[in-house]
């Protein structure tokens, strides 16, 4: 996971005037809005205009249907897939090649039913958040703000901070997954997308996520224990040429899901813990999540372009370190970026049933240290010489 030596370079020296000039502007617009520490919720229940997609309304799972989600005023879109509801062993059996003891003890997990990405989030649709193209596309156009843009300024103007280099490192964006973003970073984004479509989403928790990638399998990955299939199936460190690649180029695991092996690691909502598993106490699990507590580590998951194969097996757990924020030279360094994670990204998914409010802040929001996403990051002077 950390960054490759071609990648390492002083990104101080990059720093561009633009990037300075919407800092300063963002920074202009934090200043008006008075700073808060409270837990702002969406509800999304309350919602005054979502935005009408084909097929994404279900009451129960039999009426769930794949639909791609749109990013108004764009040409970004978020294909979602239903994942039906069950249960499974969640872990790798002690025989299996490559287990690591935070892979277990195995344990049976029941999964309420729920929409995944299709496909990792892509620069196209990342950028939308991230540079806000979507309201400069509006001021250019002298078109007006709508109910579903204004509810989604509490998630992106001023947030995130420009970066001080290319993100993508030279590999691409059209298509591509985006990466090197926080945590924070992935869940602010979901934040802004349920604004923006009236629909609620969030990142997997580890355990739907494995649930997802499994697919109904029982083996080292989602087409068997071969690893020299592999490459069939993935974008790793024996085939990707030292980058990531387009979304969707590999062969879909059996629910039809792209890149769940390889390809970028994926953000979920847990803490990584090597004893959470034996928490459970041999008892199933509903759908469990590990609140984060601290900072580091936390949990990415199904492996890298830069992994090898036991990385990308269904059940391996790889953790967040602060090593990934190596070569941001800010002090303190942004909460946005993990300039160094450079085969990190995420996919989102959507639960069929809308938690409560209260279970967003007691559960699937929750999360700790508090990380103040609205208080402008000011660059240092001395970067700019």
């Amino acid at each position: 996971m950390p960054l490759r030596p071609f990648f390492r370079i002083v990104v101080c020296t990059l720093l561009l005037p633009a990037a300075i000039a919407t800092v300063c502007s963002r920074v202009s617009l934090a200043e008006e809005k008075e700073e808060t520490h409270e837990i702002h919720v969406l509800r999304l229940a309350d919602h005054p205009a979502p935005l009408e997609v084909t097929d994404a309304d279900a009451k129960t799972a039999d009426e769930m249907k794949p639909y791609v989600e749109l990013i108004e005023h764009t040409s970004a879109k978020i294909p979602m897939v239903p994942i039906p509801g069950g249960t499974f062993v969640m872990g790798s059996p002690e025989s299996e090649e490559g287990r690591k003891a935070s892979e277990g003890p195995q344990h049976e997990v029941q999964i309420d039913p729920f929409w995944m990405g299709q496909y990792e989030i892509t620069w196209d649709a990342y950028e939308v958040w991230m540079d806000d193209l979507d309201i400069l596309r509006l001021k250019f156009t002298s078109m007006s703000l709508n109910e579903r843009d204004k509810l989604a300024e509490e998630y992106q103007t001023t947030q995130p901070t420009p970066p001080y280099v290319d993100m993508s490192f030279g590999m691409g964006k059209r298509d591509n997954p985006a990466i090197c973003m926080t945590q924070l970073s992935a869940k602010v984004f979901c934040k802004w997308l349920s604004a923006k479509t009236g629909r609620y989403y969030r990142l997997p928790t580890e355990a739907e996520w494995e649930y997802a990638c499994r697919a109904g399998t029982k083996t080292k990955y989602s087409f068997g224990d071969d690893p020299e299939q592999l490459g069939d199936y993935a974008w790793y460190s024996q085939n990707s040429e030292g980058k990531y690649h387009p979304v969707g180029k590999k062969k879909p695991n059996p629910w039809g899901l792209y890149d769940m092996h390889g390809n970028v690691s994926e953000w979920v909502l847990d803490q990584y813990s090597l004893d959470f598993y034996a928490s459970h106490g041999g008892r199933p699990a509903k759908n469990p999540l590990n609140v984060p507590k601290t900072l580091y580590p936390r949990v990415v998951r199904g492996g890298g372009w830069d992994d090898g194969p036991i990385t990308c097996r269904s059940a391996a757990r790889t953790k967040s370190d602060e090593s990934w924020k190596e070569q941001d030279p800010q002090f303190p360094q942004s909460i946005w970026y993990h300039t160094d994670a450079t085969s990190v990204g995420f996919r989102v998914v959507r639960p069929l049933l809308e938690p409560s409010e209260e279970e967003k802040q007691s559960k699937w929001d929750k999360s700790e240290p508090y990380e103040d996403r609205k208080k402008p990051h000011v660059i240092d002077e001395s970067l700019r010489e």
